[in-house]
This record gives structure tokens, sequence and C-alpha cells, in this order.
């Protein structure tokens, strides 16, 4: 097989995971109703399937939501399509699934079934996946399907998720060892969390929000060692946090609020440095938020609200660099807010400190938290002046400010509302510092599309008066810098829509009508020569490439007091902000991001291959890959790309984001065309789970990280994947992901390859989708250098 040029030695990563489906070569029989199972499905589900598959002579292994293994018989089966028109209709413990003896998957996700489950569903020895979630199933789990529970043994996925379930959780649910997912969540089970759920060390995410459960949370929990998601909210579990929870050291997510639990908590989060979200929110806890907070050094949500802390707010919580969103309100926390917050908070959303009483000034660096959505600081003992404006809704000494925003046709996508509740005197404080000020001269900015037409054109700076150059190669008009000035207000805060390597990143109107994003040097870091070269490097970069999927350049201005990069403007925002937000996560469905991987990988090969020299981005992340209002991907963000010179050694300064460098970067400075290869691995992963992949990334050698099934790591926002085309697109973008992460970048594929398998012709399944682990994606190496170990296929 011929990628590009490069001759694919072996095995090649399709040819792992996919094969002709054997189900293919069954040939339909005019007395296919005389198979006994086709007879069952006929009797038991003959609202889903009309006359044009019942009584002709298409085999039963060809009705929508039936898959046969090559034998013909039913493995797979699941509701075909919606079936709002059967809400109701559906008694689901008419049917007799015992006719279907060799199912291993039965998903009846949102089918409209009604009734209690039948006890047939016991007897299914084969069954490793059970999704009936979604309906208005009711009643307690029957107790021959309890007796028969250790029949279940190879199930693997367990989805009973919002139904009308209730009863006692049965403690004979410990006998299915082999579960990975379960979901009991949005149902009326009540009593005590039985212990056995510790017999379940394979678990990875355990569900069981919204239900009745009281209690105390049983130590035997802390036995799942691989638990990676514990979601127990909204329940009536009482008492304490058991230290044996301290062992979960995969746990990423921990969401416990809404319930009546007590006491202190820090000491016993101590061992879980590897959250990344943590919900305590509306329980009792008391006692300080001591520096031991540091410890959880992942996070990105931190919910403490409506509990009893007491003491100051630690400055330790500066060091948790990644917070998205932080909300401390309603609980019993006193002094001033650490002013380390402000410079250590990159990435912060989300802060609300209301309800307490903190005191003291507001620091007035909050102004330069550029992601800031949303500050809260209201019911504080700020000081200010009570008499407050009926403009605004007026609490003591306390205002809440309007929503303010640019004026836009486009609200809502693309930049920053910033909601600000604050004191009076300290709003406008706040406020006066919040403006970014830039003398306003005649200099004109133009576009560079004639670049592209002339191929010997070269860039024209006629003028360099006092050292600043200003002129950009021109196109078909001026855009005047007094438009970008008055677009943007003197680049204020309230258009500014994100930050870039070195810069803040605005988004300007301009008089045509025309939308563009302005990413602009701060001014104190336009004097640094080296960040002064950045700039004009990425210039230079971006002059040199053109591609559909690389974010397009319009113009430029390089000046001592200004400089800034006019840019197409993305409607959408950065990938990482649309994964931050979960309805917008929602949306980009996995079609939708298949074709985002896709891009994303078209514009690097291109950039490796098809430039000349070739260049590398050096900082391929969720933030630097864009979207338009199509949701299509941008690649964007070259302050720090590198074009590799043949006759230089390409060593470097270090430079990318924390969790996308490649491992080798931490002993070498060389950059090559692998280093990028790895980033989209993990920008890829990242797409596919809706979150980073974190630690997950140094522990795939690890045998809990090889047994995780695919479907498991997914992002669990999006409904299962349903589509065959999309499932076999989502296990190929996670076989070369895989491939990318490979710690040797010899064994990493090319981008060119990477580029051309997501363009090849998809191919079946070799296994089931829902039976596919990560260590089943990680392939072994068929190089002939032996230089690879573990990997996918040398695509050298």
């Amino acid at each position: 097989m011929q990628v590009g040029g490069d001759q694919v030695q072996g095995a090649n990563v399709e040819n792992a995971v996919f094969q002709v489906k054997a189900s293919e070569s069954i040939s339909p029989s005019v007395d296919h109703l005389k198979d006994p199972e086709a007879q069952c499905l006929s009797q038991i589900l003959t609202w889903w399937w009309s006359d044009e598959y019942i009584n002709t002579s298409t085999s039963h292994c060809n009705w929508p939501g039936v898959t046969c293994n090559q034998a013909g018989k039913v493995t797979e089966l699941s509701s075909p399509h919606s079936t709002n028109e059967n809400e109701g209709r559906i008694v689901f413990q008419k049917m007799n699934l015992a006719c279907l003896p060799n199912l291993v998957c039965l998903s009846f996700y949102g089918a409209g079934l009604t009734g209690s489950i039948p006890r047939e569903i016991g007897s299914l020895s084969k069954l490793t996946h059970l999704d009936l979630s979604r309906n208005r199933l009711t009643g307690e789990w029957p107790l021959s399907t309890l007796a028969n529970l250790s029949h279940l043994f190879k199930l693997t996925y367990l989805d009973l998720s919002f139904n009308q379930l209730s009863g006692p959780i049965p403690s004979t649910i410990g006998l299915l060892k082999n579960l990975g997912f379960l979901d009991l969540s949005e149902n009326h089970f009540s009593g005590p969390l039985p212990s056995s759920l510790g017999n379940l060390t394979n678990l990875s995410k355990l569900y069981l929000r919204s239900n009745q459960i009281n209690g105390s949370i049983p130590p035997t929990l802390g036995r799942l060692i691989n638990l990676y998601e514990l979601d127990i909210s909204s329940n009536y579990i009482s008492s304490s946090i058991p230290l044996e929870l301290e062992n979960l050291e995969n746990l990423r997510s921990l969401l416990i609020s809404n319930n009546k639990l007590h006491g202190p908590i820090f000491q016993s989060l101590s061992g879980f440095a590897s959250l990344t979200h943590l919900d305590l929110s509306s329980n009792h806890f008391d006692g300080p938020i001591g520096p031991d907070i540091v410890n959880l050094s992942q996070m990105i949500t931190l919910d403490l609200s409506n509990n009893e802390f007491s003491g100051t707010m630690p400055q330790q919580i500066a060091q948790l660099t990644g917070l998205v969103h932080l909300d401390l309100s309603q609980n019993n926390l006193s002094g001033s807010i650490p002013t380390e917050i402000c410079a250590s908070l990159y990435w912060l959303k989300t802060l609300d400190l209301s309800h307490k009483f903190f005191g003291g000034e507001i620091p007035s660096q909050l102004c330069c938290m550029i992601p800031l959505e949303t500050i809260n600081l209201a019911f504080n003992n700020f000081p200010g002046d009570n008499n407050c404006s009926s403009q605004y809704c007026t609490d003591g000494d306390l205002i809440c400010a309007p929503k303010v925003h640019p004026h836009s046709q486009t609200e809502g996508k693309g930049f920053i509302f910033l909601h600000i509740i604050l004191p009076t005197v300290s709003l406008f404080s706040f406020l006066s510092t919040a403006f970014l000020l830039v003398e306003k001269r005649t200099f004109q900015l133009f576009t560079i599309k004639r670049m592209f037409k002339k191929q010997n054109a070269q860039p024209v700076c006629p003028e360099t008066k006092n050292g600043d150059i200003f002129s950009i190669w021109n196109y078909d008009g001026q855009i005047a810098f007094e438009h970008i000035i008055r677009a943007t207000e003197d680049f204020d805060i309230r258009y500014c829509i994100g930050t870039g390597g070195y810069g803040s990143v605005y988004r300007a109107q301009l008089p045509n009508g025309k939308v563009v994003a302005l990413k602009k040097l701060h001014t104190s870091e336009a004097e640094v020569p080296a960040l002064r070269e950045s700039f004009a490097n990425e210039v230079k970069t971006l002059t040199e490439i053109r591609h559909r999927n690389i974010v397009r350049l319009h113009g430029f201005c390089l000046h001592n007091r200004c400089m800034f990069l006019i840019y197409e403007y993305m409607e959408r925002g950065s990938l990482f902000f649309v994964f931050s937000n979960d309805a917008e996560a929602v949306e980009l469905d996995w079609s939708k991001r298949i074709n985002v991987i896709k891009g994303t990988a078209h514009a690097l090969s291109y950039m490796h291959h098809d430039c000349t020299p070739p260049i590398v981005h050096r900082d391929v992340t969720t933030t630097n890959v864009l979207l338009n209002s199509e949701l299509e991907a941008f690649v964007a963000d070259f302050g720090t790309a590198k074009i590799l010179d043949p006759d230089s050694s390409n060593q470097t300064m270090l430079a990318g984001t924390y969790g996308y460098l490649a491992p080798e970067l931490a002993y070498t400075m060389v950059v090559t065309e692998k280093t990028d290869v790895y980033s989209f691995g993990v920008v890829a992963l990242e797409t596919l789970m809706g979150r980073h992949p974190g630690e997950l990334l140094s522990s795939f050698s690890s045998s809990s990280a090889q047994n995780m099934l695919l479907c498991e790591v997914l992002d669990q926002r999006l409904p299962p994947l349903r589509n065959r085309i999309v499932v076999h697109d989502v296990v190929l973008v996670a076989t070369l992901a895989l491939a990318c992460l490979n710690a040797k970048p010899k064994c990493r594929p090319t981008m060119k390859q990477v580029s051309q398998l997501l363009l090849s012709r998809r191919r079946t399944l070799a296994k089931h989708f829902h039976e596919i682990s990560l260590g089943q994606l990680i392939i072994p190496d068929v190089y002939a250098d032996g230089e690879c170990e573990i990997g996918t296929s040398d695509l050298q």
C-alpha cells in the first residue's frame, strides 16, 4: 500500500482493526421466517419493522438494528430508529428475550419502553453490553433476574439511567465483576449503597446521581482502583467521606453534591492528585480549606459552594493553574482575595466568591484574567457606596452590573459575555484598569491577498521611521488603523475573546460589516525583542502557507506602541472552549468531531509535506484549533512555529503547551515533524474524550489503561454511537491517535499518512464496538528496522 509515496510494510493500521464483516456473507433465504430467531424477532418487535422486512425474503440479519455472527445468530439488537411514535406502547416484560441466547449487545436506549425489566435478561449469559437508559421502566429489579446475575458474568456495560426504577440496589450486583461501566442515575433507587459494589474492581465509571439513596459511602469503594469517574450527587447520603477513597489514584471526577455529608474534607483528599473535577457543593462540610488543596494540581472544576468551610481563602489555590471554574460561594470564609490567583489562573472562566465575609480591596489584577466570563462577588464586606443607581439591582453596598457585550449580530458565539457583580466603588476602579489604550495614528493596514497572486511578489516595508515598521502587502483597498481602534474601542476588554501564546485576541466589526479577529501583543511585551521576533516569525510563517484548514491572515501592524495581526474571524472560538461548555460540546457531535480531526490532520500534513522547507507548528493544542460557524476546523497561532532548515541542527528553545509536548522534548531540544504528530495525537484523543486525556497519556503501558474500553473513555455528554459508519471512523481515529502518541518518534506515523488514512475507504469492525479496549488499538509494531516495540505499523 502506498501512502503519499511512503511504503507501508506489513499489516497497516486499518487491517489490524478492521476486516470484512462476517454477517455480509449471510445470504437471505426465502424461508428466513422459519429461523427460530427470526420468528422471535417478528413476534416481539413487530412495531419496529415493517412488512418490507418481515414478509419478504430479507434475512432478519439485515433488519435495521440487528447484527448476526457468521453462523447467522443474532448477537446485537438495538432500537433501529427514533421511536417517539411508540412511546408507551412497548411493554418490555412481554418480550421473550430468552429466544436470543447469543445476544452480546442489547441496546434499547430511548426506545419508548414501559413496564418492568423482564426476567429473561438474567439468562443471557453471553451479554456484555446492556443499555436500557432513557425509557419509562418501573418497578424493582426482578428477583428472578437478581438470582441469575451470576449468569451475566461477562457483562461489562450496564446503563439503566433515566427510568423510574425503585427499591434497593441489590447486593448481588457485586457478582458482575467484569463491569467497567455502571449507570443507575436518575431513578428512584433507595436504601444504602451495598458494600458489594467494592467487588466491581474493573469499574471505570460509576454513576448513581439523582436517586433516593441514604446511609453512608461504603469504605469498600476504595477497592475500585480503576475508577475514573464517580457521581453520587443528589441523594441523601450522610456521614463523612471514608479515608479509603484515597486509594482511587486514577479518579478524575468526584461529584457528591446535594447530599448530607459533613466533616473536614481536605486531609482526606490529599491522595486525589489526578482529580480534574470536584463538586462538593450543597453539603455540610466544615473546617478550613487548607494548604493541602495544592495536592489537587490537575483540577479544572472546583465547586465547594454552599457548605460551612471557614477560615481564609488559601493562596495555594493559585497553584491550581488549570482551573476553569471556581465556586467557593455561600461558606463562612473571611479575609481578602489572594492576589496570586489573578496572576496564575490563566484559564479561569467562572469565579464565584459571593455570600461570604470577604473584605479589603478587590484586586485590580482581576481585569487581566482575560478568559474570565463571570465574576460574582456579591454579599461580602468590600468597601463601597451604599447609594446605587436604580439602573442596577442593589443589595446593601453591592451592585449587580448588567451584562455588557460588544454590538454584534452573532451573540454568544466566539466572544465573551462578562458578567460582573461587584461593589460600586470597586467596580469603578476595577473597570478603570481594564482599558488597553492605544495611541491613534494615521497608519494604514493592508491585506496580503495579492502576494499569492504573484509568485515573485515581495513584502514591501517602505517606512521604518523611528524603527517602526507598519506597512503591509497591498491588495484591494486599505483598512484604516482608526477603524480598528474604533471597532474595538481602543482594545476594550469587552471585545477580548481569548488569549494566544503571547497576546490577546479581540473581535472587531469593521465599517464595511466584515468581522475580523485581532491578535494583539501585550503592550509591555511589545518592547521585548524576543517577543517581537516571535510576532514577526508568525507573520513570516503565515505568508508562506495557504490551506483551507489554516486560519487566514489578512494583514498586520508592527509598531513599538502597537503590534497586532488581522485574522479571519472564527465564530465558534477554540475547540478547548467548546469542550468546556456542555451545550456546545453536545452540538459538536461525533460526525463533526471526526471532521475536526480530519481538518487538523490535513493542515499539519500540508505544513510538513507540502511546504519547502517543512514547517513545524510546535504548539498544536485544542486552544489553537479554531472553529467557524459551520464547526469546521482551522489551525491557528503560529507564534512558535519553526521552519526546518536541512542545513541546521534544528535545535531551538522549548516551545509548546504542557500536556501536549512530545516526551522526547524533556531531554532533547531537537524539533522535528514528529513533535507535532504527538501533539496531534493528544488533540485527537481529547476530541473523542471531550476532555484532556491527562495521565492516560503516561499510563498506556499499564494493564488497567489497556483494559479500559474505548466506549468508556469517549465523551459521555454525547449520545451513544449508533451509526456504523461513525463507529468505524471513531475506532480509526482512536487507533491513529494512539499511534501518534508512541513514546518513540520513529514509531509515529507521519501526518501525511494520518491524513491519507483518514480519507481511506471505510472497513467494517473485526470486533463489536463495545468490546474494543484501548490495548487492542495499540498494535504490535511490524517495522523492519526493529526499533519500535509497541505502536502502529511502521509508516516510515
